[in-house]
């Protein structure tokens, strides 16, 4: 995926998530080393390089998280509303993997 595209899919999870400020949505991230946090809560504000949530915690508490588009392009982070994830993969995953080889090739 060439870069021009890359910054346009990044402009158009951008616009659509202004759409959805003020509304819950569900998050889903990867934080690496198989750890995987799931979390509910408000989207509240939406920047140019990244949107905050404020995010349900125990005891009626909340916290802010931050993520950036960039997470959700590559599929570090999910949203969904509903059951319904906000956006289809972005990246194939078999490419992915072509990718991988290549790079192995190369290095090789």
């Amino acid at each position: 995926m060439d870069l021009a595209k890359q910054a346009k899919i990044v402009d158009g999870i951008h616009d659509t998530l202004n759409d959805f400020v003020g509304q819950r949505l569900k998050v889903r991230a990867n934080m690496g080393r198989s750890k995987i946090v799931e979390s509910e809560g408000v989207l509240t504000q939406v920047h140019p390089q990244l949107f905050i949530m404020e995010v349900d915690r125990k005891r009626g508490r909340t916290a802010r998280q931050s993520y950036q588009y960039v997470d959700v392009l590559t599929g570090m982070v999910e949203l969904s509303q509903n059951g319904e994830p906000l956006f289809a993969p972005f990246v194939d995953e078999s490419m992915e993997l072509i990718d991988y080889v290549m790079e192995e090739r190369v290095v090789s």
